[in-house]
């Protein structure tokens, strides 16, 4: 088979791939399905004018923009155009009040997302937040006794459980394709400028944003939402180290934060192992994994040349990556950020609320994906002791 990077239809994909057992996975392992069977229409409430934008609410045909909201004037202008909504609000807290609204988009910074999840619960509200969950461990028990307490809805808006090469590793690892081990290895990169210090993201208007020297392992998602959004299993223990320049944005922030590069050795319940990457200041870009099992290696194509590649002992390498875009309704088949997962993730959101089940990155999956990254920050700062993940699933 030749290396030529042509698309595929799901249905031939599944055939090219010679597994018919891959099949009876799929409803586990694949997003929503495009048709509902229900005329209802979630009326969701978008917070957040930056990344907030980038989502598809408008183009389900279950959803409606109910109204918008931002700090900032320019992005509340923004958030209205994209959505077609004529309802703005100052902010969250004025936003949750509205009756009208069912669920909210949470995509504010990243140290707010714990508590403006909490309170669009308080409200009544269901939450599809932005990453991660939370930044601390008194936030993850926040949050899942709130979800707990209220009943309601909640999901995070990961976007690599979505990427076309996880969804695809999902359906292989429930078919056993790759055997009865995992290794796995994580990588988020998002080189911030040449000049440390000087990128846009870090300063408004001369002030220091939340990005300001964010330690990367609280963004874990990226990363670990590659092994724990294939397996389900959960990280127990870690090793992580940090290292950094020496500069002043490194030694004067908010999060007392030396790192600007991080790498995490995980283990699993299951006793595999993840290699985890978060790094601010290399010279790379993008999110990629690769999944190598017993008898089968997975590749995410990369920035650094890497093509999309499933090796299988015995059999032909398969280097064509499947297309998933027939699951979404047929306005939403649009492309989106993040690999094309926007989309996705969208739907899904929408999806369970209109068949009240909870969505794919339920609180738990959040958490499972969050948490390791709050602890391998903690085990960088000790030089890279090897500490204990809790685990918040259900009691």
């Amino acid at each position: 088979m030749d290396g030529k990077q042509t698309a595929v239809t799901r249905r031939g994909f599944l055939g090219t791939a010679g597994s018919a057992a891959l099949a009876g996975s799929l409803t586990a392992a694949a997003p929503a399905r495009a048709e509902l069977g229900s005329d209802r229409r979630i009326r969701v409430g978008v917070v957040g004018g930056g990344f907030g934008a980038s989502f598809q609410w408008h183009l389900d045909p279950n959803c409606v923009v109910e109204a918008v909201s931002d700090l900032r004037t320019d992005r509340r202008a923004h958030l209205q155009r994209v959505y077609q909504c004529e309802k703005p609000y100052e902010s969250l807290e004025k936003l949750v009040l509205d009756p009208k609204i069912e669920a909210v988009a949470v995509f504010t910074g990243a140290p707010d997302h714990a508590r403006h999840t909490a309170e669009c619960m308080k409200h009544g509200k269901h939450v599809i937040s932005a990453v991660p969950a939370c930044v601390t461990l008194d936030e993850a028990a926040l949050l899942k006794e709130t979800k707990e307490r209220t009943g309601l809805k909640y999901m995070m808006a990961e976007t690599s459980y979505y990427r076309t090469p996880t969804i695809f590793a999902r359906e292989l690892w429930a078919d056993g394709a790759f055997g009865d081990f995992l290794y796995s290895e994580v990588e988020y990169y998002h080189h911030a400028t040449k000049e440390i210090g000087k990128s846009s993201l870090w300063w408004y208007q001369g002030e220091r944003t939340w990005r300001y020297a964010f330690p990367p392992m609280l963004y874990v998602t990226h990363s670990s939402g590659f092994h724990v959004g294939v397996t389900r299993e959960r990280f127990t223990d870690v090793s992580a180290l940090g290292w950094g320049p020496d500069h002043e944005a490194y030694r004067d922030n908010a999060y007392q934060n030396p790192f600007n590069n991080m790498v995490g050795l995980f283990k699993t319940d299951r006793g595999n192992i993840c290699r985890c990457n978060v790094c601010w200041h290399l010279h790379a870009g993008g999110e990629r994994a690769q999944w190598l099992g017993q008898f089968a290696a997975l590749y995410m194509s990369g920035c650094g040349g890497q093509p999309f590649v499933l090796q299988r002992h015995g059999q032909p390498d398969l280097r064509s990556e499947p297309d998933y875009t027939p699951l979404l309704p047929e306005p939403m088949r649009v492309g989106g950020g993040h690999g094309g997962s926007h989309p996705f993730l969208t739907h899904e959101f929408v999806a369970a609320l209109v068949e009240d089940r909870e969505p794919a990155v339920d609180v738990y999956e959040s958490l499972a994906m969050t948490v390791p990254g709050i602890v391998a920050n903690e085990s960088a700062r000790k030089g890279g002791e090897q500490l204990k993940v809790p685990c918040f699933d259900p009691a």
